[in-house]
Parts: C-alpha cells; sequence; structure tokens
C-alpha cells in the first residue's frame, strides 16, 4: 500500500491530486479546513482508500499531534511508500505591507510557510527508520523566485518554501535513509485563487491587467494537467534532492 499525505484538499490542486491517487493500493489522508463529498464518494464508489481530516493549518499547535495521528494509521512494516505533498496555500494580504494587518501577516505565513515546516519535520520524524520509497513536494510558486508588487508576504513564504527545500535536501544526504523532498512551482493555474488575484485592486496590486489577460488568453493551465505531473513526480522519484523545479519544465 502506498500512502498520501496531502494538504489543501478542499479545491484546486490539492482536489486535483487526490482525485488521480484514489485507488485500491493507495491509502489518502487529506488534511483540509472541511471535508469534501465529492471526494469521499469518488473513493467509496472505486474502493478507494480515504480519509479526511479536519483543521486550519493556521493553528499550528495541532499540527504534529495530527500527523503523529496519521502514522498511527500506517502500517510501517507492509507500507510500499510514504508521501507528503505540501500544497495547501494563502494569498491574502494583497497590498502594500504598510496596509497589512499583523495578524494577517501572521496568519499568511502560518499556513504558507510555519505549517510546510512543521508537516515536513513531523514527516520526517515519522519515517526515519523507514527503509522504502518516501518523498515530500513542496507546493511552490513563481513568486518564490520573483518579487510582485502587493505579495510581500506571499513572495516571502514561497521563498522560504524553497530555501527550506533545499536546506532539508543537504541535511537528508546525511541520513541513513533519506527523505527525498522538492519544492514544485506549478505555474499559472485555472483556480479560486486565480479568481481571487482576479479580484484584487489595482491599487494594491499593479499587474492585475496581466493576470486577467492569462485567463482571457487561455494561458492558465488546469489543476488536473498538474495534478498528474505531481503524481509522475510523486510514484517516479525523477527529481534531484531539494530541487526546485517549475512543472513547465515538464510539459
Amino acid at each position: 500500500m502506498k500512502n498520501f499525505i496531502i494538504t489543501g484538499t478542499s479545491r484546486g490542486l490539492g482536489k486535483a491530486l487526490v482525485k488521480t491517487l484514489i485507488d485500491k493500493n493507495h491509502r489518502v489522508f487529506c488534511i483540509s479546513r472541511k471535508k469534501d463529498p465529492e471526494l469521499m464518494d469518488l473513493a467509496k464508489n472505486n474502493s478507494g482508500n480515504l480519509e479526511f481530516f479536519e483543521l486550519d493549518l493556521g493553528d499550528s499547535k495541532k499540527i504534529r499531534g495530527l500527523m503523529e495521528e496519521i502514522f498511527q494509521r500506517i502500517d510501517l512494516k507492509t507500507a510500499e511508500g510514504i508521501y507528503l505533498v505540501n500544497n495547501a496555500g494563502v494569498l491574502a494580504p494583497v497590498k502594500r505591507l504598510e496596509d497589512c494587518e499583523d495578524q494577517e501577516i501572521l496568519t499568511n505565513l502560518q499556513v504558507n510557510l510555519a505549517a510546510p515546516l512543521i508537516l515536513t519535520s513531523a514527516f520526517i520524524n515519522g519515517t526515519i527508520d523507514f527503509k522504502g520509497d518516501k518523498k515530500v513536494i513542496n507546493i511552490s510558486s513563481g513568486a518564490g523566485r520573483k518579487p510582485h508588487y502587493g505579495w510581500s508576504n506571499y513572495c516571502a513564504a514561497k521563498a522560504g518554501v524553497n530555501l527550506f527545500t533545499r536546506s532539508v535536501g543537504l541535511e537528508q544526504e546525511k541520513s541513513a535513509y533519506p527523505v527525498k523532498i522538492l519544492s514544485l512551482a506549478p505555474a499559472i493555474m485555472d483556480t479560486k485563487m486565480q479568481e481571487e488575484i482576479r479580484s484584487s485592486n489595482k491599487k494594491d496590486f499593479q499587474e492585475l491587467e496581466k493576470f486577467k489577460n492569462y485567463k482571457k488568453e487561455g494561458k492558465l493551465l488546469s489543476s488536473e494537467v498538474v495534478a498528474e505531473k505531481v503524481k509522475d513526480l510523486l510514484l517516479s522519484g525523477n527529481f534531484e534532492q531539494g530541487e526546485l523545479l517549475d512543472v513547465r519544465e515538464l510539459l
């Protein structure tokens, strides 16, 4: 049995990825703020093993305990592989930094950076003696490499994701049974986050028209296409330890 732990599964890439992984030989653990009835029905109708854990990843004190609960349900002696996809993320606040409230800043960093760090730490500890296949894919963004007006929080968090991925990659090279880790920028997808971007105030986000044009001109990738690439990376492991990769390199 292959075991997958995926965050942010109620919409977008996370939901699309779960759909591709539903299989009688897979066990999928979904971490999301709410359960998704469509995914639950899909798993039931296709003999899939699917479990939902409702958690707001902004509540960082509960993350490690939840991961410990998940690992209690995984039989390390019979598992073929264990995988973590840190997908959940928030864009807000979209505005100049001096206009951001303290709590907005903290929430963005907790969900986008602190949660993946804690989840990855708990994953490494939970699999430290597991000799089988184990991987972490952090869903990053091009915003982790390039600044955007009004996205100071999001850019900072995604840049942090990229560098912690590289650092953990270095650390795992010294481990007896290393976890392979990757940071993946999924390009511009047709998701709720893109809708949120297009509804931004132009005063706060100066690239608004460009992002509206991406939609008009059909330049957005579907979450299903990206999900298939994530699945391939999980199952094939065809990436370098600690690598920063853009999904467009795989298309």
